[in-house]
């Protein structure tokens, strides 16, 4: 019997990691051993629960029924643990947290040393970097992302906004006739993130919207990238308010069009389906949120 709950919670892990990869990292077995329990369960029972190609997995009729006593099975243990590790004065244990590289220069990184000194037991291993990292596939407790999150089947909730703003170098604007309207830039030497919409929204207080729609001269895939080509009078872009505080103030670069507003991007945190409710995952998410 207890071999068979082994085998049905490492069933359910296979299932919502996606893979047996996957399911073997984050349980620290191998691919071969999550295969074994799994192969084994299906010989006692008689039934196959999953469908096995070289790209992924899929539950069967026989699997569909299991999985949602497996996930019952496993949420009643998780609250019981739960119960018990509520004794306990600190939360402990690892958290695996990835980022874009351009928001290590920004308040999040006071919020999250916050995290780590008022939890010094959980053991935070932070990932600052534009490759876009896998939640499930990679392993990791919590991403965040900015901008436009896509459908999935990952938890999300959005922390805040960044503020953005038009910039440009003084050399680029000497070239150019004073603009009055951000349709007056649509012909303009445009630099984008190769990741963000070219529709491009700005507002101003008491005007209607404006969209426009450039066509980019050059595009990079990192926002501090982006940020330098900008400066160095390759063009105009659009870049996170606290990339160009420092600099606008020492007139290394300007402002352009300052009181039309690009819409703001959303921080967001995303997480695995899976993860418990009340553990180091959620109380994480909780602290960016609500600090």
């Amino acid at each position: 019997m207890l071999d068979q709950l082994r085998q049905i919670a490492i069933f359910a892990k296979t299932v919502d990691h996606g893979s047996f990869r996957a399911a073997a990292k984050a349980l620290r077995l191998s691919p071969s051993v999550v295969s074994h329990h799994i192969t084994h369960l299906e010989e006692q029972l008689g039934v196959a629960l999953l469908y096995r190609s070289t790209r992924k997995l899929s539950l069967t009729r026989d699997g569909e029924r299991l999985i949602g006593a497996a996930r019952k099975m496993l949420d009643a243990a998780d609250a019981g643990l739960r119960a018990v590790s509520d004794m306990a004065p600190q939360p402990t244990g690892e958290l695996r947290v990835t980022a874009p590289a351009v928001l290590a220069q920004s308040a999040t990184v006071k919020r999250i040393a916050e995290f780590s000194v008022a939890f010094p037991g959980v053991h935070l291993m932070l990932d600052f970097s534009d490759l876009r990292r896998e939640v499930i596939g990679d392993g990791i407790d919590v991403a965040l992302r900015m901008g436009w999150l896509k459908d999935s089947s990952l938890k999300s909730r959005k922390l805040y906004d960044v503020d953005r703003c038009l910039v440009a170098a003084p050399s680029y604007l000497e070239k150019r006739p004073d603009p009055a309207l951000p349709s007056d830039l649509e012909d303009w030497d445009w630099l984008v993130l190769s990741q963000v919409r070219l529709a491009l929204e700005f507002q101003k207080a008491g005007h209607q919207k404006i969209t426009i729609k450039p066509t980019p001269r050059l595009s990079v895939n990192e926002a501090h990238a982006l940020y330098f080509l900008a400066r160095s009078g390759a063009g105009l872009a659009i870049v996170p308010e606290f990339l160009a505080r420092e600099d606008a103030g020492a007139g290394i670069i300007r402002k352009v069009l300052p009181d039309w507003k690009p819409a703001p991007l959303g921080v967001f945190a995303v997480w695995p389906p899976n993860a418990p409710k009340e553990g180091i995952t959620a109380l994480f998410v909780r602290f960016l949120a609500e600090h």
